[in-house]
């Protein structure tokens, strides 16, 4: 569930070679006004309305829930303070060192364990793109297929991944997989580790959802990031049954990602838990976005994108999801940078109540 941008074939040539790293845009939200707080709305309130909602989901509804495209990219975004060059090499002492009302040091905050060490050598893991995992491992009983139904009535899918949380109840998936269009979308669930629908570890109801100011008043893709709080099931909390990944913020760029999703789009059908991997690289058409070699198709928006990720065991640090494609480029994905802003949509996330 990711759009593809028409642009012209020969700027993504320039684009995929370049290396330069954008600036923060956090100074410039806050001297427009713009809440630094994140943009967050229940779901569900009731156990009654949850219920309604798990048996709305038949394995028929699942199996014949459509991808729904995100808005494109647009010129007019801010992409950073530097209005002359905003692809400014300068840029890059911004996004290490930039601070945090989370971390006193600011170069990096993780949950879930320890902290990365973004500056060892990572082995490097030959470009994989759109292969089914068999590798097993708890990143299977983590991602999982997400459905909801938009604010027209159709019924539609994305991708998303448990995470840790205080509340044990979090769920990352990209911003478009929660509100398109100024509306938000209705009858939201998460199912870990579907499989041609079954749904082994059930199907969790959203209890509370939230995104980024910069997705929530303009739906801006550099921020395409959001986080839904699910009720508990059968008197158990999500991570307590499935497990969690950790999630990492204000991270190296241009490192190795693993990435998943579910993708139903032709030549996909949703059924299969797919992964790509390689080396990220930065965006430089028209987003502060990274991108990875990667060709899996509409479902898998919001599917998880892991630094230090550990093909034995299946866990790794959740440093983005999957956003969109360019029409030009249908082999490459993008994702938005975890910064400060997607820290704190975690941070309120985790905080809230979710029964």
């Amino acid at each position: 569930m990711h759009r593809r941008v028409s642009l012209l074939s020969a700027v993504v040539l320039a684009a995929l070679a370049g290396a330069l790293v954008p600036a923060s845009a956090a100074q410039a939200e806050a001297a427009n006004g713009l809440d630094p707080r994140p943009a967050g709305w229940t779901a569900t309130d009731s156990q009654s309305e949850r219920r309604t909602v798990s048996q709305y989901w038949t394995t028929g509804r699942m199996l014949a829930a459509q991808p729904l495209d995100a808005p494109a990219p647009r010129r007019t975004q801010s992409r950073g303070p530097s209005e002359g060059d905003p692809w400014a090499t300068r840029g890059a002492a911004a996004t290490t060192t930039r601070r945090s009302p989370w971390s006193t040091r600011g170069a990096a905050w993780s949950v879930g364990g320890t902290t990365p060490v973004t500056t060892a050598r990572q082995s490097l893991v030959p470009n994989s793109p759109g292969l089914q995992w068999t590798d097993g491992g708890a990143v299977v009983r983590t991602t999982g297929r997400v459905f909801f139904t938009t604010a027209d009535g159709r019924n539609s899918s994305c991708s998303g991944s448990a995470v840790t949380s205080a509340n044990e109840s979090v769920v990352i998936t990209a911003g478009h997989c929660v509100k398109l269009n100024g509306a938000a979308h209705r009858n939201w669930v998460f199912v870990p580790a579907f499989d041609d629908g079954r749904r082994p570890f059930g199907t969790w109801v959203a209890s509370a959802m939230l995104t980024t100011q910069q997705w929530n008043a303009r739906e801006d893709i550099n921020f395409d990031v959001a986080a839904v709080v699910v009720a508990p099931l059968n008197g158990r909390t999500l991570t307590d049954v499935v497990g969690g990944q950790g999630i990492a913020f204000n991270q190296a760029r241009q490192r190795q990602m693993f990435a998943f999703g579910y993708p139903a789009a032709d030549p996909f059908d949703g059924s299969e838990l797919i992964y790509c991997s390689g080396r990220a690289f930065n965006d430089t058409v028209m987003t502060r976005d990274q991108g990875l070699r990667c060709n899996m198709t509409g479902g898998s928006s919001g599917g998880p994108w892991f630094q230090g990720f550990n093909e034995s065991t299946g866990l790794g640090w959740l440093n983005s999801v999957n956003s969109f494609t360019y029409n030009f480029a249908p082999n490459f994905m993008f994702g938005p940078f975890f910064g400060d802003e997607a820290m704190a949509v975690y941070q309120a996330a985790q905080n809230t109540d979710a029964l």
